[in-house]
């Protein structure tokens, strides 16, 4: 075997290549995309090169439809690549099921080197040899087949056995230095020999995944911690690549901290936080998920939360990530996208709140002359109010219904004052004659006559008013609504309201 002192590493001159190489299962959850992003930033801060490649080796967990909706996800937050699917490159192709003829190549050169070797054991053998010995069964693979004789390997395929094949660990320790985590030493023997090629020919993940990186000239290894019980194995394999002409230099790793969830049990698929698709339905713009999700293990500096997509490219480095574990806080994530939303352009924000509208089935597939004003009105009154995108059909869906179809919700009911018919009585004869339909007229009008005339608190004075115009409780600011609305459509509103009250 090679030893680790002959393998050229990574230096600062070495042009910085990562890559994001998922499985497609499942849709996309917010560690996986950390993960992306991470990558993305180290590669657009160091004007690297970020390959996006995809490990479809498994073909019963493995869907099309993940695959899409990775694209999709990626898409959507702006994490762009500059090698892969979708875009090509000179490593083509870039899908694992694509590559079988390479991989094949290169597991007959490890052969051919002594660098794998044929294991006829079968698990419950390796499990009986560990009792014998009175070792303990969870140690995995003994090693056992690594010396086997001619005779041995003649008798195994008498029997028609089918062999794996494995990898030749070293009988020395083995030491990186993480660029999170600083120096890791796996001691001599703790990984066993481990499976490269199963018995039916096909290449391991195991294989596939440091052949692409050594192949593709991947110069920084950024995935997550759960990965790195794993990498002791792939120094091991990158020696025996090198030896065989396959890999250049040796990596540099860097594994990022788990991404916790409530009760700081590390966050699962099945998590309602983890989904991608989750925050975007609800609202998230990619703005403010990619900033939240940037400080999952990374900030700008101690006092500094909020920041722009250049400003997290422009300062980001892998050697300022932190090895602790970080938790997803939902509130402290929909908080700072609130801050992102308020940053927005007027006309780019009213823009982003269509689709939420559409599909909550406020506007049809194409806005009419009146909804585009309405919402061109409307949009300004509520940026300053949302935190996600999502909340904009609650508070909006009143100004563009009919007079006739406005719901009154139970909870707008609620605290509505015992003279409700009165308060709206003195609304509409205050209103009727107004003829400067502005927020100011329509204010300085009903404060006369409910506050002053009628005596009623400022804070209770004008609930029946908005009750009865959005059916809400709580709405974009009441008299830019009316004035939205315009006269005619307030008044039928209160006229209707009353008579419901009568």
């Amino acid at each position: 075997m090679t030893i680790s002192a002959q393998i050229p590493t990574v230096t600062a001159e070495t042009p910085v290549r990562v890559r994001f190489c998922p499985s497609p299962t499942g849709t996309p959850h917010v560690g996986l995309i950390r993960t992306a992003l991470f990558n993305w930033a180290y590669a657009r801060h160091t004007n690297g090169t970020l390959i996006f490649r995809i490990e479809d080796t498994d073909a019963k967990r493995d869907s099309e439809e993940s695959y899409l909706q990775l694209l999709d996800g990626l898409k959507w937050l702006g994490i762009t690549w500059d090698e892969g699917v979708e875009v090509g490159g000179p490593h083509e192709p870039y899908r694992q099921s694509q590559r079988g003829d390479i991989y094949q190549d290169v597991i007959a050169k490890l052969v051919a080197g002594g660098h794998a070797y044929e294991s006829y054991s079968t698990p419950a053998e390796v499990e009986d040899r560990h009792k014998a010995a009175g070792r303990d069964v969870k140690l995995g693979y003994d090693n056992f087949d690594r010396d086997l004789s001619a005779e041995q390997i003649a008798a195994f395929k008498a029997e028609g056995r089918e062999p794996a094949l494995r990898l030749r660990m070293p009988e020395t320790d083995i030491t990186f230095t993480d660029l999170v985590r600083g120096e890791i030493t796996f001691k001599a023997g703790s990984v066993p020999d481990y499976a490269i090629v199963r018995p039916n020919g096909a290449p391991l993940y195991t294989l596939v995944n440091p052949v692409d990186d050594a192949l593709m000239g991947v110069t920084h290894v950024l995935r997550g911690e759960d990965l790195l019980s794993s990498t002791p194995r792939q120094v091991a394999l990158y020696r025996a690549l090198y030896e065989i002409g396959v890999a250049e230099y040796m990596p540099l790793f860097g594994h990022l901290p788990y991404v916790m969830g409530a009760g700081n049990k590390k966050l699962s698929k099945r998590d309602p936080e983890s989904s991608l698709f989750l925050h975007r339905d609800r609202g998230f713009i990619p703005e403010g998920l990619l900033n939240y999700l940037s400080l999952l293990g990374w900030s700008l500096s101690a006092d500094e939360d909020i920041f722009t997509v250049a400003q997290l490219v422009e300062n980001f480095d892998v050697h300022d990530v932190l090895a602790n574990p970080a938790r997803f806080d939902i509130k402290k994530a929909e908080a700072i996208n609130g801050t992102h939303v308020r940053m927005l352009e007027p006309t780019d924000f009213r823009n982003r709140l269509v689709p939420y509208l559409q599909a909550a089935g406020v506007v049809g597939e194409t806005l009419s002359a009146r909804e585009e004003e309405i919402l061109a009105e409307a949009a300004p009154l509520v940026q300053e109010r949302i935190t996600l995108l999502g909340e904009a059909p609650e508070m909006l869906a009143f100004l563009f219904k009919k007079d006739d179809a406005v719901d009154v919700a139970d909870d707008a009911r609620k605290g509505l004052p015992e003279n409700l018919g009165e308060v709206l009585d003195a609304a509409l004869a205050a209103l009727e004659p107004l003829e400067d339909w502005s927020a100011e007229a329509i204010q300085t009008a009903l404060k006369t006559a409910l506050v002053e005339g009628l005596g009623v608190k400022p804070r209770l004075a004008f609930g029946p008013v908005r009750t009865a115009l959005s059916g809400r409780r709580i709405s974009p600011p009441l008299f830019e609504s009316m004035v939205i609305l315009g006269k005619e459509s307030s008044l039928a509103r209160l006229q209707a309201f009353r008579g419901q009250s009568a």
